[in-house]
């Protein structure tokens, strides 16, 4: 299972770092996660170098490819070189986002008349680009998701393990990144939260 965490220049850290840290809780069972960069190296939104384990055109055959967002993304959905890198099958693939990255989905033609999530910064311009927002963190149909909020990673990787592996391995990677004492009930809630998308 090859999952794509497109992490692009100005990126922010919790929402490539978050979901690549709860998805790697599926390493065990195959899961070959990766931070997915268009070069070599990516500096986030403060400051943070990491270098790219893998190339843009990996997300083209990933099983699952996720958007992180960033400080520059409405640089990047207007960038060519870097989006016509990228040829991607929500038949094929789950294809979801965080954030400002629900505007590179868009842009994309991805959310194809989607409601969608986006945080309360991007919100203004998904409705410029004449999508639906919705005041919540999640949603999902189909193959294709979209979270708004850095916190909201949880219910990407939620999602993700749910629909490929099952809800008992979704709880279980849940159980292990959260808060002792919180984690029956942060497990609990993240379910409730992705069950009517799955």
């Amino acid at each position: 299972m090859n999952i794509a965490i497109l992490t692009f220049e100005g990126f922010n850290e919790l929402d490539s770092f978050i979901a690549s840290g709860i998805l790697n809780r599926m390493k065990e069972f195959g899961w070959n996660v990766q931070i997915t960069s268009p070069t070599q190296f990516v500096t986030s939104m403060n400051g943070v170098k990491i270098e790219a384990q893998q190339q843009l055109e990996f997300a083209n055959s990933a099983d699952v490819v996720l958007f992180g967002s960033g400080i520059f993304t409405r640089d990047i959905a207007k960038d060519s070189s870097i989006l016509d890198r990228l040829f991607l099958n929500p038949k094929k693939q789950l294809i979801c986002a965080q954030c400002s990255g629900t505007l590179l989905l868009s842009v994309l033609g991805l959310l194809d008349n989607l409601p969608a999530c986006t945080d309360l910064t991007t919100k203004p311009w998904i409705l410029e680009a004449g999508v639906e927002v919705l005041n919540q963190p999640f949603f999902a149909k189909g193959n294709i998701a979209t979270a708004g909020g850095c916190l909201a990673s949880q219910y990407l990787a939620t999602w993700i393990i749910t629909k490929l592996a099952g809800a008992e391995k979704a709880s279980s990677a849940i159980h292990y990144v959260s808060p002792v004492g919180e984690k029956e009930q942060r497990v609990q809630h993240c379910l409730e939260v992705v069950k009517p998308y799955i």
